[in-house]
């Protein structure tokens, strides 16, 4: 951690809460966010997860266990729940403005960049410090993966034949949002353009996704809408990538929906099968990668893609990284029980 998050702060936090404290100050850092120079009423904090801070909880739930309830320490109600990454940031930043917690499976991160863009777009704040963490490397979070049966055996290998499911990881990626003028007016480093967000839910199962996929495309097609980018003009997609059977299976069918004939020459990947998946924090990560994408010129790969699927049969971009110039992109996350989140950025 840096000098400027004490001992004392973080003994009083979850994992969880340290890795959103860390990103964002990257993130202020790289946007050089002068706060004392803004309306902090009009800064807001909009952030996701999954699982919540489970290394604290149990911790002090075995020293409940073992020692008695005068062993359990008085943060533990603060440290555990979904919001304290969103709380912990205000404090420390002194932030006043329009702020939520996410909590939409793994689709937190990508629906709580949604939501900031919504937020900054309807004029509600100034600035909107947005994005997902997640530190789920506990017993009883591995156990409420495993539980699932989505957790993979051997490999994470999305698109693949033999796809058993995701690896899980932990981290946290946080963006700085705000409106394009004042971007403009404190000379902000711009990577891109947010210009479309789509959500919706297939209202099918607590668990399992719409086999279908059509309400996953509605999210798409939503996106595009709202920034005026026809299906044509997609350059890169950054996939969801759940690599189950009927996840990857489905988002390809949302695919080949909304961008037709169209759709095996977009070239799409997902280099979450890299870093393994960080739940609800998968989505504000892979936004990261996309706009570095942008940057760089630079398409990351889906790897450990050895045995093509005939039903997951479009350009996964499998093993090597692909050079290509990227305008528009498209990022897609999904959750558990039919969520999903689209979002569209567009180069400056």
């Amino acid at each position: 951690m840096p000098p400027c998050f004490s001992p004392r702060l973080l003994r009083k936090l979850d994992r969880f809460s340290h890795l959103s404290l860390m990103t964002t100050e990257e993130a202020i850092q790289d946007a050089k966010l002068k706060l004392s120079e803004e309306n902090l009423e009009r800064v807001g904090i909009i952030i996701g997860n999954l699982l919540g801070g489970w290394q604290f909880a149990e911790t002090e739930l075995r020293d409940l266990h073992l020692h008695g309830v005068k062993e359990v320490s008085s943060y533990q109600a603060t440290a555990w729940f979904p919001a304290a990454p969103q709380g912990e940031i205000s404090i420390y930043y002194k932030t006043k403005g329009y702020s939520k917690t996410i909590v939409a499976d793994r689709a937190s991160g990508l629906a709580a960049l949604g939501y900031a863009f919504r937020t900054v777009k309807n004029n509600k704040a100034d600035v909107i410090l947005a994005g997902g963490c997640e530190a789920p490397i506990t017993p009883y979070a591995l156990l409420c993966c495993s539980t699932s049966g989505e957790l993979a055996k051997e490999s994470y290998r999305p698109f693949d034949r033999e796809r058993d499911g995701y690896i899980i990881a932990e981290g946290s990626g946080i963006l700085v949002l705000e409106e394009r003028e004042h971007a403009l007016r404190r000379q902000a480093p711009i990577y891109a353009e947010v210009i479309g967000y789509g959500t919706t839910s297939d209202g099918y199962h607590p668990v399992k996704c719409a086999p279908d996929g059509k309400e996953l495309a509605r999210a798409i097609r939503m996106a595009l809408d709202q920034g005026g980018v026809k299906p044509d003009e997609i350059d890169y997609i950054s996939l969801d990538g759940a690599a189950t059977k009927e996840g990857d299976r489905t988002e390809t069918m949302a695919l080949k929906e909304v961008f037709k004939e169209k759709a095996s020459q977009i070239p799409m990947s997902a280099p979450k099968s890299m870093i393994g998946n960080l739940l609800g924090a998968s989505g504000a990560v892979d936004l990261i990668t996309a706009l570095l994408t942008m940057k760089e010129g630079t398409i990351l790969p889906t790897i450990n893609y050895e045995n093509p699927d005939p039903e997951c049969d479009l350009d996964y971009i499998p093993n090597r990284a692909r050079g290509k110039e990227v305008r528009n992109a498209l990022v897609i996350s999904r959750g558990r029980g039919g969520i999903n989140s689209a979002l569209l950025v567009k180069k400056v």
